[in-house]
């Protein structure tokens, strides 16, 4: 049966592509999105790639009336709506924690006052809220290693140690039921949108399930936002015949998922009654390096090679790969897209790219807080 569904912060690049798979099954879409210029450009409009019978409301999560009227007779609730630049939360901090944390409390209490018949709340959160991922040593088994010191990071020591018997470590899938560890005012705001949610759901008996998304890319992926992420970085950097530089010693790594695959898991979220009140990761439980991927889209582009610099930023983890255990057995999801077919499909499906290299602008507001090593 077609339901009523609203998807906040659902005009960027995951929502837009939720809302097609949902259109298509029938269901009713609306999306609440502020149409943030970092995200949508200087002068935001209705984005071209947003179905035509989405009916999109412009407005923030933060403006209790136009929620309050959002979420009035919806049947589910996908919140998406959130700033999310690691290195750009740690010096906008009031900014991050309104949005992310007061947002979240005014869709809540929005819920709470007109729609008390909502069925489900599905929460799109991040990998970012673990901190480092889980590390294997030999001698002490599973351990939860501190993060690197800046006297560490100084001396070019990258990789991570057992904090128990100092030997070194190997990274291992991070399951559900890692400590949380969060090393950013964003993950800080993530695991805060989490708590918030599932108090309310056990209190109101609202089912809520938790997506916890490691590191999406795809198609409608701001180009322009130089805190999106590091795929975004690479390509405008090779599109203005930049090399790319990478941080560290290269070998840093992260589990790359394809936003195809994250819809999937909202649909699969959504529809399936194992999915209440659990946490998910969202990934494809493969661990792909910082180098892998300079040299997989600088063979796409024919750019220059890859080589690293040292540098590095203060917060930053080390190693992160998910355990997807959990969303194969309770929900039945199976990730399906390569990371070499996924950036193909990335580079040729690119609307826009920069004539201006704009990471540049989010380097050098980390250089000057003392947050990044200049080259």
């Amino acid at each position: 049966m077609p339901k009523k569904i609203l998807i906040t912060g659902g005009a960027g690049f995951i929502g837009s592509h939720l809302a097609d798979k949902l259109l298509q099954d029938g269901h009713d879409i609306a999306v609440l999105d502020c149409l943030h210029p970092q995200i949508h450009g200087p002068n935001p409009k209705r984005p071209a790639y947003l179905h035509k019978d989405v009916d999109l409301v412009i407005g923030d999560i933060r403006d209790e009336h136009m929620v309050g009227a959002a979420v009035q007779g919806k049947d589910i609730i996908f919140h998406f709506a959130s700033h999310t630049g690691v290195g750009q939360s740690m010096y906008e901090i009031k900014e991050y924690m309104d949005v992310n944390v007061q947002g979240t409390a005014v869709l809540l209490e929005a819920i709470q006052k007109h729609n008390s018949s909502l069925q489900k709340l599905i929460l799109a959160s991040s990998r970012a809220v673990y901190g480092e991922g889980a590390y294997h040593c030999h001698t002490c088994g599973v351990v939860s290693p501190k993060p690197r010191s800046l006297l560490q990071l100084q001396a070019s020591k990258w990789e991570l140690n057992c904090p128990n018997c100092n030997l070194s470590l190997t990274p291992i899938p991070t399951p559900e039921t890692y400590p949380t560890d969060p090393r950013s005012v964003y993950a800080v705001s993530k695991l805060t949108q989490e708590h918030l949610c599932t108090i309310y759901g056990e209190t109101y008996k609202l089912p809520v399930v938790v997506l916890r998304y490691f590191n999406v890319y795809g198609p409608r992926q701001s180009l322009s936002n130089p805190y999106t992420g590091v795929l975004s970085t690479f390509m405008t950097r090779l599109y203005n015949n930049k090399p790319l530089n990478i941080y560290e010693d290269g070998q840093e790594s992260r589990d790359f998922i394809h936003v195809s695959d994250i819809v999937q898991a909202c649909h699969l979220a959504m529809k399936t009654n194992k999915a209440n009140d659990q946490i998910f990761n969202i990934a494809t439980g493969k661990s792909i390096t910082l180098m892998e991927i300079a040299q997989t889209v600088t063979q796409q582009f024919r750019g220059p090679s890859p080589k690293t610099t040292g540098q590095y930023r203060f917060g930053d983890i080390r190693h992160s790969v998910a355990d997807i255990t959990k969303a194969k057995q309770l929900l039945g999801y199976f990730p399906r897209v390569s990371f070499a077919d996924g950036v193909v499909e990335l580079i040729e499906q690119a609307e826009f790219i920069p004539n201006e290299d704009l990471s540049s602008i989010a380097e050098k507001e980390l250089q000057i807080r003392g947050l990044s090593k200049p080259d």
